[in-house]
């Protein structure tokens, strides 16, 4: 099938000074969909050279127009106001959301084009109408996804996830307790619960885009960093906190920190408040406040370098299973089967 896929980030590291969750996962999972003989357009502009100034070569390729299709996919975009909200043209706007609406009008409205939604950050209404639309599938990147939505996870490339060794892992030298990266978006509760209390008892630093911290004066915010540095940063690490947003925790929506800090060797520890915790982690990962956070890293710490540390490792790289791409295209060909019947059956059709 001929595949357009809009999306809103980076096929590369990109620039710091911008979030975007997808670049530890997007580019292999394009790759995966060509290499299963799709081919795929993107039709947001080529953020890595307009803003990163990276020029991604082929097999990828961008296209402003309305091209010929068989398949619409986006990653849902969401109104930001003072951003995508405001006119063409002004200062600070983007376009994501307008060329999104103009796609899913001409695509998904106009011509009936078969249309999957990837509600990666679960902002798409319970109640809006694509939910119902005979000819779109929505997809969640969670364990108990909304109902009628399918679960399309964060894909982990295979080639990672095989590569990992937990002897080798656990052998690095780890100067900190205790870190966090991501930005502060909907998780101060869950920050204030399980991170802050330990902060105030371990070594530790958090990165990302925080920009209200005053409730925190103990806490060491080192502000973004670039994409590259993210791995050598947990790989510095003994621990992490996975701190998700209500919305997300409520359904067991995990986003790609956990394998990021994983394949780093740097422990993962779950709140009991997401559910499905225990499918992320081992069970002696499962952290139910701030204080028992504190007791899991003094643990950690006891056992840093051993084979213990090692075999605790290697359990949370087998927890990453669930992730793994081929898992995820699995899934994602099945949905493409069942929506290949609803494809117009000519160019004509289409105009």
């Amino acid at each position: 099938m001929k595949i357009g896929y809009s999306f809103w980030g980076f096929l590369g590291a990109g620039i710091t000074d911008s979030p975007d969750g997808g670049r530890s996962h997007r580019r292999p999972f394009i790759d995966a969909i060509q290499a299963a003989g799709h081919q795929v357009v993107f039709l947001q502009p080529d953020r890595d050279l307009v803003e990163a100034g990276d020029h991604i070569a082929a097999p990828y390729r961008f296209d402003s127009g309305l091209p010929d299709l068989d398949v619409l996919f986006t990653e849902w975009r969401w109104p930001i106001p003072g951003r995508n909200t405001t006119a063409c043209g002004a200062q600070g706007h983007t376009c994501d959301l307008h060329r999104q609406a103009e796609l899913l009008d001409h695509y998904t409205d106009g011509f009936g084009l078969p249309t999957i939604i990837w509600d990666k950050d679960r902002q798409l209404p319970l109640s809006d109408p694509l939910r119902s639309h005979r000819d779109v599938v929505v997809c969640e990147a969670a364990m108990t996804p909304s109902a009628g939505a399918r679960s399309l996870l964060f894909p982990l490339d295979d080639a990672l996830l095989d590569a990992a060794d937990p002897v080798a892992l656990a052998a690095q030298a780890r100067p900190f307790p205790l870190s966090y990266i991501g930005n502060q978006y909907d998780r101060d509760e869950a920050f204030h619960r399980f991170f802050a209390p330990a902060a105030a008892r371990l070594p530790h630093w958090v990165a990302g885009k925080w920009r209200d911290t005053r409730q925190w004066p103990h806490v060491t915010f080192v502000g973004r960093v670039p994409f590259r540095e993210v791995s050598r940063m947990y790989g510095e690490s003994l621990a992490t906190v996975l701190l998700l947003p209500d919305r997300y925790a409520a359904v067991g929506q995990m986003t790609q920190r956990i394998f990021e800090a994983v394949l780093a060797g740097c422990l993962p520890l779950a709140p009991a408040t997401i559910a499905h915790a225990a499918r992320f982690v081992p069970d002696e990962l499962i952290v139910k406040d701030g204080a028992e956070v504190v007791t899991a890293v003094h643990r950690l710490w006891s056992i840093a370098g051993t084979t213990e540390h090692a075999d605790l490792i290697a359990a949370c790289l087998a927890k990453l299973e669930v992730f793994r791409l081929s898992r995820q295209m699995q899934t994602l060909q099945a949905i493409l089967a069942e929506l290949a019947p609803l494809r117009p059956q000519t160019i004509g059709a289409r105009r």
